[in-house]
């Protein structure tokens, strides 16, 4: 279908010269595109913030950036343009509810927009991660707003849409920086863990792990968690442990990276025996499980405290997590919530080779699944979860590029599974060492596990 263009031209003595040019293209929204010889609005946006801001290298500069199987997004200013406007974003949360990363006309449903503003509320505390720039200070409120009246008046490339002096605009967009710590739980209601706070190096990444205790001398179910977590964290997991007969030592911090960025090959083997008990990627949530359900929470319990902070400023940074766990009486409890657990351990992977493996898990009776997460090590490409059996065969529900950093895809409505349904995992694996890797709790080693939460229906 070729393009239609229709260009009005008026000139009026006195006022100057305007001219509006109305571009409709195939399958996508239609982009106004004022022509102006000043320079564009969407050329100061890159100048003024996705260059010097987005574009910075381990962010969105290449491909070859670390966090790059993350987004998928590169924000120089050759492809920032086609890579922003009418393009799907990698965000979950944000596929779901049918979000553009740059929608013309709509910035409510443009996850740029969202991703930008520090406050969660106006897209009504829904998962869309971490806001952005991560590490630095954010976005003042004016070159937000730039943001917005730009998008608003279609997103075009070239023309004037926006007022450039909200780019100069110093009011900051976070007012409070005070880093309010959630309330400990009423006596009998929960319990409270916490990392403590600890510092982030200058242009560092720091990543750490601490077993705590939980504090229950009985079992206990919790049917809602609370996560808080300072500025410029990348996500918190707390997790449970496979095997109870070798842990890390309590109370101590264990960095996952060493000062010079190596990995810590201990802090990676105690990765290998954890068990998804709860996370996020937001820096605050408030998960309820369905009415009915709670988690089952066994005497004793110890979590292991995984905390990720990104600093790329010159100074010194805090991180600080905290988790809350609040319980409801057992005759309450109709679903029990369980941790779900599926590995394949029949892992073959040759040397300097790109293979998937894929593993069905079908289960003895119906099922509600309410989160997804996946676990493997340094090889893993990409790890897909597909429905096995039944209407939805072959239906992707999660997917994740990270190895580091999986997504936690929590469901809104739970994925039903019927007696003799399942899950399928589809793993993607590059070797590119001399040797063959097969399974194992090393991080030279394989794993391929699907972590989550389910209960069953009966």
């Amino acid at each position: 279908m070729k393009l239609s263009i229709t260009t009005l031209l008026i000139v009026t003595i006195g006022l100057g010269l305007m001219v509006v040019s109305c571009q409709k293209a195939a399958q996508s929204d239609p982009v106004i595109q004022p022509v102006s010889a000043a320079t564009s609005s969407f050329a100061l946006l890159q100048q003024k913030v996705l260059t010097p801001t987005c574009a910075t290298a381990g962010c969105h500069a290449s491909t070859t950036d670390a966090s790059y199987n993350q987004h998928g997004l590169v924000l120089t200013a050759d492809v920032a343009y086609q890579n922003l406007v009418g393009a799907a974003p990698k965000n979950a949360g944000a596929l779901a509810d049918g979000l553009k990363r740059v929608k013309a006309f709509v910035s409510l449903e443009s996850l740029l927009y969202h991703k930008l503003t520090p406050d969660a509320s106006h897209h009504s505390g829904k998962s869309y991660g971490n806001p952005m720039p991560l590490g630095s200070n954010p976005l003042s409120v004016g070159q937000i707003e730039f943001v917005r009246r730009w998008i608003e008046a279609g997103a075009p490339k070239e023309g004037t849409v926006a007022d450039a002096k909200l780019l100069d605009d110093t009011t900051p967009s976070v007012t409070n920086t005070v880093f309010e710590p959630l309330p400990v739980p009423a006596a009998g209601t929960g319990f409270q863990l916490t990392t403590d706070k600890f510092d982030v190096a200058s242009n560092f990444e720091r990543e750490i792990f601490i077993r705590r205790p939980i504090g229950n001398t009985d079992v206990v179910y919790v049917n809602r968690f609370e996560i808080k977590m300072r500025t410029n964290s990348h996500h918190f997991v707390a997790y449970s442990y496979r095997d109870n007969t070798n842990l890390p030592a309590m109370n101590i911090v264990r960095d996952l990276r060493n000062p010079d960025n190596s990995l810590n090959l201990l802090t990676v083997l105690s990765m290998s025996n954890h068990v998804y008990v709860a996370g996020t990627q937001e820096p605050y949530l408030n998960y309820v499980f369905p009415e009915g359900a709670a988690m089952i929470v066994p005497a004793n319990l110890t979590l292991d405290l995984n905390s990720h902070y990104v600093n790329r400023t010159t100074g010194v940074i805090p991180g600080e997590a905290y988790l809350n766990l609040y319980t409801v009486p057992a005759a309450k409890v109709v679903n029990v919530v369980k941790p779900l657990d599926l590995g394949n351990q029949s892992l073959a992977i040759p040397a300097k080779s790109r293979v998937t493996l894929t593993k069905s898990f079908t289960f003895d009776q119906p099922r509600k699944i309410l989160t997804l997460t996946s676990h493997c090590h340094k090889t893993g490409e990409k790890f897909v979860i597909k429905i096995k059996g039944g209407s939805r065969d072959g239906e992707v529900v999660y997917t994740s590029t990270d190895w580091e950093h999986p997504e936690i895809v929590t469901y809104a409505t739970p994925i039903t599974l019927q007696k003799g349904e399942g899950l399928t995992s589809e793993i993607t694996y590059n070797n590119t060492t001399a040797k063959a890797i097969s399974f194992g709790l090393t991080s030279e080693d394989e794993m391929g596990i699907i972590f989550g939460y389910y209960y069953d229906v009966k």
